[in-house]
């Protein structure tokens, strides 16, 4: 892999999104005492004129994450039915995926998660771990055993300004670790819903 992709990301036009997503971070870190005032009001006049995400990226980078209390992570056991989250959920900081034999299924794409990264541990077993996240999230999966279903990951691999990283460990088993973005069924629906 080349430096060129990361290049020309960083000089893909910023939405009036991405602006609002490293707006809404740099308020939180505010909020906790990790940048001052006069700070804040610097970096949001820089974020709110920024036109690609090359000038938005330093804005947060030297933020890192909040440091959060864990607290008990979700668990979720695929048993013989499966197991799922989707639609409007609260993303805890760690995440536990047990697939079982009926599978489970993490969709992130309507989920509130105003943290930076998500540990998600996996044990894919028989009918493996299914992830679905926005466009610019990003997944690390370097700590992962392939097992015999292996990882299967269909997102572009790039990062936008403001979004999450899952931090995914464990085992793929035999029913493998799926990360994707929402399919075409997937996001038809979610455009109905929208329209009602």
């Amino acid at each position: 892999m080349t430096a060129e992709p990361a290049r020309s990301a960083g000089r893909m036009r910023a939405s009036d999104a991405d602006r609002e997503a490293v707006v809404e971070q740099l308020r939180e870190a505010a909020a906790e005492g990790r940048i001052d005032l006069e700070e804040l009001d610097e970096r949001l006049d820089l974020a709110l004129t920024a036109r690609t995400h090359a000038e938005l990226a330093p804005l947060t980078d030297d933020l890192g994450p909040a440091v959060l209390d864990p607290g008990e992570p979700l668990t979720l056991k695929g048993g013989i039915h499966g197991a799922q989250r989707r639609g409007r959920w609260k993303v805890p900081p760690r995440i536990e995926a047990y697939g079982g034999m009926g599978g489970v299924l993490l969709d992130f794409t309507q989920a509130e998660c105003r943290l930076r990264e998500i540990e998600v541990e996996v044990d894919a077993q028989m009918a493996g771990v299914v992830c679905v996240v926005p466009e610019g999230w990003k997944a690390e999966t370097d700590a992962l055993d392939l097992g015999l279903g292996g990882l299967k990951d269909k997102t572009s691999g790039e990062r936008l300004p403001g979004t999450p990283v899952l931090r995914i460990t464990g085992t793929c088993g035999m029913g493998g670790v799926v990360i994707r973005h929402p399919n075409l069924r997937e996001r038809r629906k979610r455009r109905k819903e929208l329209s009602r």
